[in-house]
């Protein structure tokens, strides 16, 4: 098999292939040996039909069945040959059959090359977790607020399933603490993923894009639903969504690529836990500094 790749932009590539030979004539062999067993010719038991019959009533179709099996076939090697990430179908052109060698083009999208660097030891500045005796009490007359009561007492918790108004204030401080902890999580990873791209400049395959945006569009009309907008209406700020959501979908799609890269370089599998893994990767690699 012959293979050649014609660069036409960051992410698009078309690739030349030809295979000649044995591979070809093998595959008419098949798909003949599979017509004479399955045609109906009359005067002829199944299986038992001439060469020259068959060829004569099926050479069309055998020349359909060596194409619908070849090209993938081909295809499929020649990206693995080549070393190629394709992320969508290819398209397909140019396709030339006969008995002793089939060629065509295909052009494919791939993923854009990321060279990414620096991205052990990044600088994380991090605060202490903690909560004050403010907070609580903050959270203690939003419930009492809530609630339009004169007074929060033992009564009051062990309505809430807690046997004291000290067991409530407990109960609220982890709530709190483990709201900042996450809150505090979440910032420290969004840091990282701004030390990490915000220097680099890839074309982002619009693709993907579209595939994310699709994603997006259809959680936030699930979301509406939910809320009890009636259809119609969500299909009428179908468009709009899309118009909106279509920044976000591209700056993920943007992260998921350039953390797809770091992957690749420190061999984590790329499955569909491979952003958490990267993250966790990275957060262990970090430079802890903590706030006073």
């Amino acid at each position: 098999m012959k293979t050649d790749i014609k660069k036409i932009d960051a992410t698009k590539r078309e690739i030349s292939i030809e295979v000649t030979g044995d591979a070809v004539k093998n595959k008419f062999e098949d798909v003949f040996k599979k017509i004479s067993q399955e045609a109906k010719v009359p005067g002829f038991r199944p299986g038992h039909a001439p060469r020259d019959i068959l060829e004569k009533h099926y050479s069309s179709y055998a020349h359909e069945q060596v194409l619908k099996e070849l090209v993938p076939e081909t295809y499929q090697k020649a990206v693995e040959q080549e070393g190629l990430e394709v992320i969508e179908l290819p398209d397909i052109s140019e396709v030339k059959l006969d008995r002793n060698s089939l060629s065509f083009k295909a052009q494919v999208e791939i993923a854009p090359e990321i060279a990414v660097k620096n991205y052990r030891g990044i600088k994380i500045n991090y605060q202490k977790v903690s909560v004050s005796s403010e907070e609580v009490k903050r959270s203690l007359d939003s419930l009492k607020e809530s609630r339009k009561l004169e007074v929060i007492d033992d009564n009051f918790a062990k309505g809430l399933g807690y046997p004291s108004l000290a067991e409530l204030e407990k109960a609220l401080e982890r709530q709190i603490f483990l709201q900042k902890e996450n809150q505090g999580r979440q910032k420290i990873e969004d840091e990282i993923i701004r030390s990490l791209t915000k220097d680099m400049d890839f074309k982002i395959p619009q693709v993907l894009v579209d595939r994310q945006l699709q994603d997006l569009v259809r959680q936030a009309k699930v979301d509406l639903a939910l809320r009890g907008m009636p259809a119609g209406k969500i299909n009428e700020e179908e468009k709009k969504m899309s118009s909106d959501l279509e920044p976000q979908a591209r700056n993920q799609v943007r992260v998921y690529l350039v953390l797809s890269a770091i992957a690749k370089k420190e061999n984590i599998p790329l499955d569909d836990h491979m952003p958490a893994h990267v993250m966790e990767f990275l957060l262990k690699e970090a430079d802890w500094q903590q706030r006073v």
